[in-house]
């Protein structure tokens, strides 16, 4: 017993020293991230301009491109990239597949669809930020739809989700062609293309305080009832017998995963690639108990994106699209992860 004691108190300290590296990686990410841009900023300056009072803001040129323009950018990108590896790793627990990723229930389809119609709208309809409103709504949307399809139909529970989510992005997918095949193809099919692909360019304070307001509550709580999917991962039957009530609590975890996707996509566009490589990474690190391996891949998922987003706007003069970056070197980091781990964490 003794031994067994000492054995998990050392493998805890293990996890604790790994979150805590993941922690200084992100860190230096940021830092690094705020001399990376056409307009350059030393680090004496970069001292003084964390130190300015907000009433200063528009002081200086390089005062207001750090605060209205870089700051908010590297916000964004670390909570988008945490929240797409926490909704990844929360859904691959939930389904019990190492092959799942956030938009297994159509969220992402609905959310492009959702912008997409705000572009064309746009043109007619004088809302602010129309576009990432409809973004965000449709894409709740396409979890309440693929939802309701699973509750009526007949069969295994996870797999009649799964495949509700493929009936609901299919549709959506279908709806966003004809949008832009009926769009204008000077002004509206470039801009509903370019956003499809993903980017942090639109990237301003409004923004990252209103993904703000849902992603900590959504993402704290995902943290407290993460030994819960633990349990939810060993399957229904399991996890009914040690009294969970596996229905309405894959509901809410589904909710919150949602929550977070829809919010994510309907400020960044589609990023790929992050909710599926992410969360085998973090696994690999710190196991498969999701206690840890959620809180690992909520930082290295914020490192990711931070760092992609680095290179998507200093490779060339024009600004890549971050889902480009993602796939390129998500596809050959997801195969090292299955060949090195050759499915391990995963048991």
């Amino acid at each position: 017993m003794g031994e067994e004691y000492r054995g998990q108190k050392v493998f805890n300290n293990k996890v604790a020293l790994k979150i805590f590296l993941a922690i200084v990686v992100l860190l230096c990410a940021v830092v690094i991230s705020f001399f990376i841009g056409r307009y350059k900023i030393e680090p004496m300056r970069l001292v003084q301009l964390l130190t300015t009072a907000p009433s200063n803001w528009l002081a200086s040129s390089d005062t207001s491109v750090f605060y209205y323009i870089r700051l908010p950018r590297i916000l964004l990108a670390v909570l988008v990239g945490a929240a797409l590896s926490t909704a990844g790793a929360l859904f691959q627990g939930v389904f019990r597949n190492p092959l799942v990723s956030p938009d297994i229930l159509g969220v992402s389809a609905g959310c492009c669809l959702g912008a997409a119609l705000g572009i064309v709208l746009s043109r007619y309809i004088s809302i602010p930020y129309l576009m990432q409103i409809l973004a965000f709504m449709f894409g709740i949307l396409a979890m309440i739809l693929a939802y309701s399809i699973a509750s009526i139909s007949r069969g295994e529970p996870v797999v009649m989700l799964i495949l509700a989510g493929m009936i609901v992005g299919s549709f959506a997918n279908a709806a966003l062609s004809f949008i832009k095949f009926t769009a204008d193809p000077y002004e509206e099919l470039p801009a509903i293309v370019f956003w499809i692909m993903g980017g942090l360019y639109r990237a301003n304070w409004y923004m990252v305080l209103n993904i703000l307001i849902i992603l900590i509550p959504s993402m704290l709580l995902i943290i407290l009832l993460s030994w819960k999917v633990n349990i939810l991962s060993l399957g229904d039957e399991e996890a009914s017998s040690l009294g969970i009530n596996t229905r309405c609590f894959r509901l809410v975890l589904l909710g919150l995963g949602t929550l977070i996707v829809a919010s994510c996509v309907s400020v960044s566009g589609s990023i790929g690639w992050v909710g599926l490589v992410i969360p085998h990474a973090a696994r690999i690190i710190v196991g498969p108990d999701h206690k840890y391996s959620i809180p690992m891949s909520m930082l290295i998922g914020g490192a990711f994106v931070v760092l992609m987003d680095n290179i998507a706007r200093s490779l060339i003069s024009a600004e890549i699209p971050i889902s480009i970056l993602t796939a390129a070197i998500g596809t050959p980091f997801f195969a090292y992860l299955l060949i090195k781990g050759r499915g391990s964490a995963w048991r």
